[in-house]
């Protein structure tokens, strides 16, 4: 019974309001007056909690748990809020790793259904608000709070943070944010807030200004991570390096101390700290699949570069992409000697199977378009030896339908 209520909440939420995940760019409501509103509706949540606030274009997500990590292994209890989720909504909503609890999703949404607002609230909004009002049930000593898209009118930006933190910058969702990296700058360094503290990931040639006039602006203090010389060394590969280095400046900078057996702690227990997953996720072994929720050009990239692979092994690429998203120009970066394999996915923003054909018609190197990821999974995995390698990346949703239980591989 309690099940079948979840899922009612679930569906009213994905169907009443307007939701980014599903509906992509007619779902993009900025500003922040609705967002304030409804808070109110709830007695202002976001002024009774402490916030790490982060933003950026690629690693935010696997910033906030690594920030998460850590603070749990600090035994602070720690809220966190990220998006968007993949097998389940409850993963946006976590409490030292703990999705939250169905009840509460079940009595917040009928609470929002009974508000008389003169405004229409989004998806994204509703799933902000429950959030705040959880870790303030739960009394969260901390909150790490990723941005949803941007960071100047992010619903998210009605906080005043602790400390602000931007990972990097790249050309992604321009048509909201901007055609140039100085533009998504612009709206990313919106979370810099007056007389407090900005971490940037890295220090790049077209971005720096910008931060550094924001902060000007504001008051804050700005330091670039990849500057830090750190008294450890971090035993962690490719771009998962930067963003653990990262999270540890921006919690040195908030006073708290950091050594070797702390950090080896939270990246063991990072899972079940933080909840993440789909990053570089090893899937299976013999031969390797990997799954990895790159889907952009500076994330297929970072991934890549992080394989590692041996001489002798062969790259199988298991690609799909949403239809925002310029296809061409991410096949581009795949190795010459990768086999390339396209699919859509369920989620109605999945680019079409037919677009996929005639993109195949113009790549030699794409050996098949699939309609269904699990199936292209049973079709591709007797194709390869124990020493090879599947990766498949690109959009969340595409992760999403993987069956993970792997019973049919």
């Amino acid at each position: 019974m309690k099940q079948n209520k979840y899922e009612a909440s679930i569906n009213w939420l994905f169907e009443q309001f307007p939701s980014y995940q599903f509906k992509g760019a007619s779902a993009y409501k900025p500003g922040l007056e609705n967002t304030l509103s409804l808070l109110q509706s709830f007695d202002n949540p976001h002024e009774k909690l402490k916030f790490i606030h982060v933003a950026g274009t690629n690693g935010k997500g696997s910033t906030c748990s690594f920030l998460t990590s850590l603070l749990v292994e600090k035994n602070e209890k720690v809220g966190l809020f990220t998006s968007p989720h993949i097998y389940d909504f409850r993963e946006r909503i976590r409490v030292n790793g703990i999705e939250i609890d169905q009840e509460f999703v079940i009595d917040f949404c009928q609470k929002v259904k009974e508000i008389n607002l003169d405004f229409s609230p989004s998806f994204f909004e509703i799933t902000l608000a429950m959030a705040l009002c959880y870790f303030q049930q739960e009394k969260c000593s901390i909150v790490v709070l990723e941005t949803g898209l941007g960071g100047r009118l992010d619903a998210t930006n009605v906080v005043k943070p602790l400390i602000s933190v931007i990972t990097n910058i790249g050309l992604d969702h321009t048509q909201f944010l901007g055609e140039t990296l100085e533009a998504i700058a612009f709206e990313k360094a919106g979370i810099i807030k007056n007389e407090t503290t900005v971490v940037i990931g890295e220090r790049q040639i077209e971005t720096t200004a910008v931060f550094e006039k924001k902060a000007e602006e504001q008051n804050a203090q700005v330091f670039f991570a990849q500057e830090f010389q750190l008294p450890f060394e971090i035993k962690l590969a490719g771009y998962q390096y930067k963003n653990l280095k990262t999270a540890l400046v921006t919690l040195s900078l908030l006073s708290y101390s950091i050594d070797e057996e702390l950090i080896e702690n939270a990246i063991t227990n990072l899972r079940r700290n933080s909840g993440l997953f789909g990053r570089m996720e090893i899937a299976r072994k013999n031969p390797t699949v990997i799954l990895d929720v790159s889907h952009n050009n500076e994330g297929i990239k970072a991934t890549l570069n992080s394989l590692n692979l041996g001489e002798n092994e062969k790259l199988t690429i298991l690609f799909g992409a949403s239809q925002d998203k310029a296809i061409e120009k991410m096949l581009a970066i795949f190795p010459e000697n990768s086999i390339i394999h396209l699919c859509t996915f369920k989620n109605e923003r999945s680019q079409a199977f037919d677009k996929l054909l005639e993109i195949k018609k113009l790549y030699p190197k794409i050996q098949e378009v699939h309609k269904d990821v699990n199936q292209a999974i049973d079709k591709i995995l007797p194709t390869l030896n124990k020493q090879n390698t599947l990766l498949v990346i690109g959009s969340f949703f595409l992760i999403s339908d993987v069956n993970m239980n792997f019973h049919s591989f």
